[in-house]
């Protein structure tokens, strides 16, 4: 490994020389690749790419430790049977509702309040709840090698975003902090806001109603709307990110489209499907298209910076 190698945790091979050679080319002034730092775009999917996304989406960990919470003042819940399945742990009910239900969950657990209050019970989850199977915090299980990846990508000039189909308010709580990514470079799921005078103080409420969903044919239009521009480089982990990588790879020029696949059942989990998504159609095109597939067990020599 060269001294000033900037992604160590990626093992040398053809994975690792198509990110390098990618970047090589879009930053060679004078070359046929080149494209000027204005238009380097970069965007990333949270989970399952950035950070890791079993046994569930961090975020309905965060649900469900909601739902714990304000139960003592919901005693009614009780006779809902998706509200109790979350209260007694039976995630097989839960998973049979769909996203239907797990929407349903998220309304009553993050609308009704201020954007403030929102972003505080945010931070304070974060700062506390520990995985299951690692039992360390939730932003200690970003992926090292992206985060290698994120600051050489900044390093030459690009401007990275994250374009998920997670919360937006409840991305950009730690997004700075763990990545480097400012909130108004954080592209998600958000549901209505209201501007209101709440005790003589201007404020936004968080309404139980659904302003945009940032997945699948969603990212596009997300990364349209909000950045106005085409991204030259895409990194996602599932089918929700093919339009994502569709939208990227199909500019006119140099594109990097990459996909994260998690094959490493002993530092990580290995899995193509889970209950809320998989990789099939996008690892299909990726086959088709010459898209780059990362095989986390043979491409990281590192999965997550607490590792020896």
């Amino acid at each position: 490994m060269p001294c000033n190698d900037p992604l160590p945790s990626w093992n040398e091979g053809s994975t690792k020389e198509s990110i390098l050679k990618f970047v090589r080319g879009v930053t060679t002034s004078g070359g046929p690749s080149f494209v000027k730092p204005e238009e380097r775009i970069a965007v990333f999917d949270n989970d399952g790419t950035l950070w890791s996304e079993q046994p569930f989406y961090f975020q309905l960990a965060f649900v469900f430790d909601r739902m714990k919470t304000m139960a003592p003042q919901h005693p009614e819940w009780k006779d809902n049977p998706l509200y109790a399945a979350v209260l007694t742990g039976d995630m097989k009910t839960v998973a049979a509702g769909g996203l239907k239900g797990l929407m349903e969950l998220a309304m009553i657990t993050h609308a009704g309040m201020t954007t403030e209050q929102f972003a505080k019970i945010t931070a304070n989850w974060i700062a506390s709840a520990r995985h299951p199977k690692f039992d360390r915090l939730y932003t200690e299980l970003i992926f090292q090698p992206m985060l290698e990846l994120l600051e050489y990508l900044r390093a030459n000039l690009f401007k990275t975003f994250i374009v998920s189909g997670g919360g937006i308010e409840f991305m950009r709580v730690f997004a700075e902090k763990v990545y480097g990514i400012p909130p108004e470079q954080v592209i998600g799921s958000s549901i209505v806001t209201k501007f209101e005078i709440v005790n003589g103080v201007p404020a936004l409420t968080r309404l139980a109603e659904l302003n945009f969903m940032d997945d699948n044919v969603g990212k596009p239009v997300g990364i349209h709307r909000h950045i106005g521009r085409r991204p030259i480089a895409a990194f996602g982990n599932s089918d929700g990110d093919l339009q994502m990588l569709q939208w990227t790879s199909g500019c006119a020029g140099s594109s990097l489209a990459l996909l994260v696949h998690h094959t490493d059942a002993v530092r990580e989990f290995a899995y193509d499907a889970s209950p809320l998504g998989k990789l099939d159609v996008a690892l299909t095109e990726a086959k088709a298209k010459g898209w780059t597939v990362v095989d986390m067990k043979n491409d990281w020599n590192r999965v997550f910076a607490f590792e020896a």
